[in-house]
């Protein structure tokens, strides 16, 4: 029977947690039947948007709890550790700059120089084979959204969208320099083009040997399947790599929420039967047309890795690849990461980190998918419960 015909090939709970201490897989299952209720959530957060509202010190209580299961630390060094815990069992890292929801000059230039210092400490290290950035990091959300729309910039906007641009262009420059692929994270679909257009630019440029630049494609979008088959066809004309990273998505309430309020045409697939079969059909061509692509399989989904590793099988693709990762976040998904990585695929954590203030609202969004999505929070505390009894701890 191959693997990934196995029904209980990611049941392996010895494997899925072996790196973690009895200690902290208690404090993960207290963790995640916190985050089970929906109402909890709702309350946690409008408690820590009035504690920072009336300046309160809250930071050390989330340190302790959700920033600790989710984020490796406040500092790249302080991530050192979990990172080399994680590849010590075969689990690559991508450190993630988790900062959001600036909005000046000098803010975007901040965080620019913080990839790039990622990307050179990233060189050379094989426990850290990406980097990753959102454009949201590089510009004004506003501008993105202008551009997207197809409006006329002022001439300031302009210069502002140049200097947008050059910050970009510099991570990039950096990327290839150092050997270190970058991701350009995927973000709501109304400042999407501009980003489309944007990593395209930077694809055309700098894909010329191997994939250096990747873009992502949210899946649970109807329109991406189709713009990935256009994307191969015009990488062929231009003798071009593709890097793509393939999630489902992360915007869907906001995404509807929006449509129906401007009473425009809903972007999100209209079930997640319709979002599961293109995210698959994804996968299916990319790996039919290996010579031309980078992967990051960006899933949480015990059958989109199935799929993955079949299509791996059908050509006799090696599971240690290079052109192929498996990718699941940081706190998240065990059960696939350290099972994949036992069998030889290749496998890297999202691993987000910066002063707790700053990565709240990522922290939130964790905390209100695991409450969302059908039966993410439930599986993630039945294994643990199972490892936790496995080891009568």
């Amino acid at each position: 029977m191959k693997p990934y015909d196995d029904p209980n090939l990611f049941e392996n709970t010895e494997k899925a947690f072996r790196y973690r201490t009895d200690a902290e897989l208690r404090r993960a299952r207290w963790l995640f039947k916190l985050i089970e209720n929906p109402s909890t959530v709702a309350w946690g957060k409008k408690m820590l948007a009035l504690a920072d509202k009336v300046k309160l010190p809250y930071q050390w209580a989330v340190k302790a709890t959700v920033f600790r299961q989710f984020c490796g630390g406040e500092t790249m060094q302080e991530c050192i550790s979990t990172i080399d815990r994680l590849y010590q069992y075969g689990v690559k890292s991508i450190l993630d700059y988790s900062v959001e929801g600036k909005e000046t000059e000098d803010d975007f230039e901040h965080t620019c120089l913080k990839i790039i210092e990622i990307i050179r400490f990233s060189k050379d290290k094989p426990a850290i084979p990406f980097a990753v950035f959102k454009m949201t990091g590089m510009g004004r959300f506003a501008l993105l959204e202008r551009i997207s729309s197809g409006e006329t910039l002022t001439p300031e906007e302009l210069r502002e969208w140049e200097r947008v641009k050059a910050r970009v262009h510099s991570i990039c420059t950096e990327a290839a320099t150092s050997d270190v692929p970058v991701m350009i994270d995927a973000e709501e679909s109304w400042i999407q083009p501009a980003i489309d257009a944007l990593a395209e630019e930077m694809m055309w440029e700098f894909n010329v040997h191997k994939p250096i630049v990747y873009t992502t494609l949210q899946m649970y979008r109807h329109d991406r399947f189709p713009y990935l088959k256009d994307l191969l066809l015009r990488a062929r004309e231009r003798e071009r790599y593709v890097g793509v990273k393939i999630v489902r998505g992360a915007y869907m309430e906001k995404e509807r929420e929006r449509a129906r309020q401007l009473g425009y045409t809903d972007p999100i697939q209209p079930d997640k039967a319709s979002s599961d079969r293109d995210y698959d059909y994804a996968l299916r061509l990319v790996v039919d047309n290996l010579s031309t692509f980078g992967l990051v399989a960006g899933t949480h989904n015990e059958e989109s890795c199935r799929t993955l590793m079949r299509a791996m099988d059908d050509y006799r693709i090696p599971n240690n690849d290079p052109r192929i990762y498996f990718s699941q976040l940081y706190g998240m998904s065990d059960h696939l990461s350290f099972n994949l990585s036992a069998l030889g695929y290749n496998v890297v954590k999202y691993v987000p980190f910066g002063p707790v203030r700053d990565v709240l609202p990522y922290l939130i969004r964790r905390a209100e998918e695991n409450t969302s999505v059908a039966g993410q929070t439930g599986r993630e505390l039945s294994l643990i419960q199972k490892e936790l009894k496995r080891r009568n701890a």
